[in-house]
C-alpha cells in the first residue's frame, strides 16, 4: 500500500497535482498545447475588436452627419456610351455633375453639400517628386469637412470657376516637398505646369493605407479640366441638419437623383446613396463576420489541445489501471474515481488558461504597439470579460476531453483491474 503513496485516501484535486507532479515533463507539454489555443482565442479576440475600431474611425473622419452620392455601374446590359467610358480597369460611370450637386443642396434638412474627384500626379518641388493623390473638391469642403488648416488658407469658389492653379497640401506632404521650409506663396510642378501652395492642413493623425496628410486638395474644375480632362465627379457629400431624418432624406436624394438622370427603373440607377449611418452597419456586419471566422480559426488549436488532454489522460488510465482497481476495492466509488481524472484533465487546462491568457494580454499590447509605430490606429483592448471567456473555454475543453477517458476509469471492475498489474 506504501507503493501508492496512500493515494485511494487523498482527494481527487490533491491525486490529480500528485500525477501531474510526477509525469512533469507531459503535463507541461499538455498545457502548452492549452496555452496555445488560449493565447489565440486572446489575440484574436482583442484584435477582432481593434480591427473593427480601425474601420469605423476611418469612416467617422469624415463625419457622422453626412449622406454620400456616388457613381454606380447600372445593372443592365443598355449601357449607353453617352453615360460610361470604357477604361483599363472597367467602366467608368460619367453622368454624376456638378450640376447635381446644386439641385441635392436645394433638399430640406440639406445644410451644405461639396463635390469631388480623385485624381493622381506627380508633384515637383526642386529635387523632389512625389507621385501625390489628389482630391478635387468644391469649396465647401473647407466648411463641412472636419479637417483643419495649420497655415495659409483654403481655395475660393471663384478660384474653382476660374480653374486657378492653386493648391493645398496634407502635413505629410508638405514635409517631404519642402521639410522644414515654409510652403505658402511656393510653386510646384503638376504635369508641368506650376501650381501655388496657398494653404497646409493640420496633420490628422496616422490612417494607415489612406491619410488626409498625404494628400493635395486642387479646386474641383482645374483638377477636371487641367489635369484629368473630364467633367463628372466621383462623389457628391451631403451634410445633413437633423441626423434624426436622415433615413428621410436618403429616400429625398434618391428620388431627386432619379429625377435628373431620368430614370424610372431602379435596377438602372447610376448612382448609389448612403448615410453614415448605414454605413457602419454595414461594416459591423462584416468586422462581425470576420472576428467569428478568427475566432473559428484561433478555435481549432483549442480543439488540438483537447484531443492531447484526452490522449494523455487514456495514457494515464492505462498506467494507474491497478490503482484505479485498488481504490475501487476498498470502497471509492465510481463517481471518486470520475472525479480524480476530471480534476486531473481540468486542472491542465486551467493552467493552461491562466498562461494563455497572461501571453495572450502581452501579445496583443505588443501588437499594438508594432501596428501604432507603422501609422496604424490600432488600440489595445482587453476586459474582464476575455478573462471569463478563456478561462470558461479551457475548463470547458478540459471536462470535455477528460470526460470519456474519466469514465472508462470509473467503469473499470476492480477484479479487472487488480489483475492488469
Amino acid at each position: 500500500m506504501s507503493r501508492f503513496n496512500l493515494n485511494f485516501l487523498k482527494t481527487p484535486g490533491k491525486i490529480a497535482l500528485d500525477a501531474m507532479w510526477r509525469h512533469k515533463v507531459r503535463a507541461a507539454l499538455t498545457i502548452l498545447g492549452i496555452t496555445v489555443g488560449i493565447t489565440a482565442v486572446i489575440v484574436v479576440l482583442s484584435a477582432g475588436r481593434a480591427i473593427e475600431d480601425f474601420i469605423v474611425g476611418q469612416v467617422t473622419m469624415f463625419g457622422t452627419d453626412y449622406i454620400n452620392v456616388e457613381v454606380k455601374v447600372p445593372s443592365t446590359e443598355h449601357v449607353s456610351s453617352e453615360n460610361v467610358s470604357s477604361m483599363a480597369q472597367g467602366v467608368t460611370v460619367t453622368t454624376l455633375k456638378e450640376k447635381d450637386a446644386e439641385e441635392l443642396k436645394k433638399i430640406a434638412n440639406v445644410r451644405d453639400v461639396y463635390s469631388g474627384q480623385t485624381g493622381q500626379a506627380v508633384f515637383s518641388y526642386q529635387d523632389q517628386n512625389k507621385v501625390t493623390l489628389i482630391f478635387g473638391v468644391t469649396e465647401s469642403f473647407d466648411a463641412i469637412d472636419s479637417g483643419e488648416l495649420d497655415e495659409g488658407r483654403f481655395f475660393t469658389d471663384a478660384e474653382d470657376k476660374s480653374l486657378a492653379r492653386v493648391v493645398v497640401l496634407g502635413s505629410s506632404l508638405k514635409e517631404k516637398l519642402f521639410g522644414d521650409e515654409d510652403a505658402v506663396g511656393k510653386q510646384i510642378k503638376i504635369k508641368k505646369q506650376s501650381y501655388r501652395v496657398i494653404g497646409v492642413m493640420k496633420e490628422r493623425g496616422g490612417a494607415g493605407i489612406f491619410s488626409f496628410d498625404d494628400i493635395a486638395f486642387l479646386p474641383l474644375q482645374t483638377l477636371q479640366k487641367l489635369i484629368l480632362g473630364i467633367d463628372y465627379v466621383q462623389f457628391i457629400y451631403l451634410q445633413v441638419e437633423n441626423t434624426a431624418l436622415t433615413d428621410v432624406t436618403v429616400d429625398d436624394v434618391t428620388v431627386r437623383m432619379r429625377e435628373l438622370h431620368k430614370i424610372d427603373d431602379p435596377t438602372k440607377d447610376d448612382f448609389a446613396v448612403m448615410s453614415a449611418a448605414e454605413g457602419l452597419a454595414l461594416l459591423g456586419t462584416i468586422t462581425g463576420a470576420i472576428k467569428i471566422l478568427l475566432f473559428a480559426l484561433a478555435s481549432i488549436s483549442l480543439v488540438v489541445g483537447g484531443v492531447g488532454i484526452m490522449n494523455v489522460m487514456y495514457v494515464a488510465v492505462a498506467e494507474r489501471t491497478f490503482e484505479i482497481g485498488l481504490r475501487k476495492a476498498i470502497g471509492a466509488k465510481s463517481r471518486d474515481i470520475l472525479s480524480q481524472f476530471l480534476a486531473e484533465a481540468v486542472v491542465i487546462t486551467f493552467l493552461g488558461g491562466i498562461a494563455g491568457i497572461a501571453i495572450g494580454t502581452g501579445l496583443s499590447y505588443l501588437v499594438s504597439v508594432v501596428a501604432n509605430s507603422f501609422g496604424y490606429a490600432w488600440k489595445f483592448h482587453f476586459s474582464p470579460q476575455y478573462i471569463l471567456l478563456a478561462v470558461g473555454v479551457s475548463v470547458l475543453v478540459g471536462i470535455i476531453s477528460g470526460i470519456y477517458p474519466a469514465r472508462t476509469a470509473a467503469r473499470l471492475e476492480p477484479i479487472v483491474a487488480l489483475k492488469r498489474e
